[in-house]
């Protein structure tokens, strides 16, 4: 069942989303070559704490760390590493979860690592714009799987694929819940949204085909044919009239 969130949920859920959202703003400046992923996510477990909250990822499903990193072909749930070290050319994605007094903020974006080729650079361009295709299908009234296929058809169009098993999903009191939100797929299908609703959208794109594996470690996701995946995510809060995007740094925010 789709979970509509009261008043109250909300202006907790805002507050998870502004400090989730002030995590990759602050982390931005420290994705350089030579930095290990294990140090970009002791920086973003720092920051979190810093601003009253918990790192939702952390502990969730075992999983070791406050941010699920991913390099080049790793698609997501990478595991930091200090073996893992950035460098020029790379892309990395950062996907982080703030827990603040029981509800989640949830946000995910893929950065260069100082000169990237011209192919990586239209990945990230193409991935990133999706998110914003995909958006602009939230309203009360409309399907869920208008978004979904708003998504899909951009990646399609630009010639990028999507990862099949890899989807968006519900949040609120639990980092996922209802409803899957897949990045691909036929509109005008399956649910319909409702004001008060609270999603995370994220497109995730791969250069070659959309198959993909994971690692030995049972949880660092990679594309099987080992071509770069872009990821990007936001979670809203759906409205009568749209939407309005929770994991953002509003203008006047505290930090």
């Amino acid at each position: 069942m789709i979970s509509l969130k009261s008043p109250r949920e909300i202006t907790l859920m805002r507050e998870a989303g502004r400090i989730t959202a002030l995590v990759l703003q602050e982390i931005e400046q420290y994705i350089k070559p030579g930095i290990s992923t294990a140090d970009l996510d002791a920086i973003v477990e720092a920051i979190i704490l810093k601003n009253g909250a918990t790192p939702s990822f952390k502990g969730l499903y075992d999983f070791p760390n406050a941010a699920c990193i991913s390099v080049n072909e790793e698609l997501v749930h990478g595991i930091p590493s200090f073996k893992k070290i950035l460098q020029e050319g790379d892309i990395i994605s950062i996907d982080v979860g703030a827990n603040f007094k029981g509800y989640h903020g949830d946000s995910a974006w893929t950065y260069p690592v100082g000169e990237i080729s011209e192919g990586a650079a239209n990945l990230l361009a193409v991935t990133k714009q999706a998110l914003f295709e995909g958006l602009k299908e939230v309203k009360a009234g409309a399907h869920l799987s208008n978004v979904s296929h708003a998504i899909g058809e951009y990646a399609y169009s630009h010639g990028y694929t999507v990862p099949l098993d890899y989807t968006g999903h519900g949040i609120g009191s639990n980092i996922h819940e209802e409803p899957i939100i897949p990045n691909f797929g036929d509109p005008k299908r399956g649910p319909i949204l409702k004001a008060g609703m609270t999603l995370a959208i994220e497109p995730m794109f791969h250069q070659g085909k959309p198959f993909t594996k994971v690692l030995n470690d049972d949880w660092t996701v990679v594309t099987k044919d080992g071509k770069l995946s872009a990821h990007f995510e936001h979670t809203v809060l759906v409205t009568d009239t749209g939407y309005e995007i929770l994991t953002e740094v509003k203008e006047g925010s505290a930090t």
